[in-house]
């Protein structure tokens, strides 16, 4: 597994690939890597020749400076991960590579930014928009690879996509959850072992609101009652809790056909910030 730190570097190796007419992969990190990522890395295995996991913290989707710098930094384990799992190289570059001088332009994407993380992370889809463009435009993938459980960044970066021409298709993939049903995330790690027991309540609470929802109660109760459940935890804070239109992101009122709804929440559990949903 190739490892390359500099844009120059990484994109010589796929100019030699593109010559050889290897279809190219991408999987966008910030490392702190587990078995969510990788099932991303093994998806693009079964569909392109050369698979890239990019791994950098963006610091310019972070609002809370105290998020930035606690957000963990794993590369040596990362990096085997990544080539136990077969990926083909890894492209972790430095703040000062990838933003050599601070950006200037601005992201608006409408609507889908107002709601849910947008409100509450004001400029955080601006800081996405900006390194996943100059991450599409470094590597020039064939298929991008991107989670569900990040279901807002993923309307983000189709919109993205759409608007600015890119040409490749975004792969969506299911969120990979621990046994005890909760989302795998990087952010996990900063759960300490009281809230690791309890941060399972998030899916509860989900799964059972979705049940609620498929057997036709009322959108405001699901949501009164999802309320509820949280406040009975005194170690949770509850951001949001919204069923909104897959498309739009916005919040519906009733339910639409399958697979067009979602049910978002995000939460936090002590000082670490946890996000969820499911798609039904």
């Amino acid at each position: 597994m190739e490892v390359f730190t500099s844009v120059k570097s990484l994109r010589q190796y796929l100019d030699q690939q593109v010559l050889q007419q290897k279809t190219i992969g991408l999987v966008p990190t910030m490392g702190a890597l587990h078995k969510g990522h990788i099932s991303l890395i093994e998806a693009a295995k079964k569909d392109t020749d050369i698979v890239i996991c990019s791994v950098f913290v963006n610091p310019t989707q972070f609002n809370n400076p105290e998020d930035l710098a606690k957000y963990p930094r794993t590369f040596e384990a990362d990096r085997a991960m990544l080539e136990e799992a077969g990926c083909s190289a890894v492209f972790a570059p430095s703040v000062e590579e990838m933003y050599p001088e601070q950006p200037v332009v601005k992201m608006n994407f409408g609507a889908l930014e107002t709601v849910m993380e947008g409100a509450s992370r004001p400029g955080h889809f601006n800081g996405v928009g900006i390194v996943v463009s100059k991450l599409f435009n470094i590597v020039k993938p064939h298929r991008a690879y991107f989670g569900q459980k990040d279901l807002q960044q993923v309307s983000v970066v189709r919109q993205l996509i759409s608007d600015l021409g890119f040409g490749f298709e975004l792969v969506i993939c299911p969120t990979v959850r621990e046994r005890d049903g909760l989302a795998m995330s990087s952010r996990n790690t900063r759960l300490n072992a009281a809230e690791r027991a309890i941060a399972p309540h998030i899916y509860r609470i989900l799964a059972a609101a979705g049940e609620d929802l498929r057997t036709g109660r009322q959108v405001s109760e699901v949501i009164g009652w999802a309320k509820s459940e949280f406040a009975k935890i005194k170690e949770f804070t509850l951001d949001y809790f919204e069923v909104i239109d897959i498309k739009t992101l916005l919040p519906i009122e009733k339910i639409g056909p399958a697979g067009l709804n979602a049910i978002c929440v995000a939460a936090f559990l002590g000082p670490v910030r946890l996000i969820d949903n499911i798609v039904f």
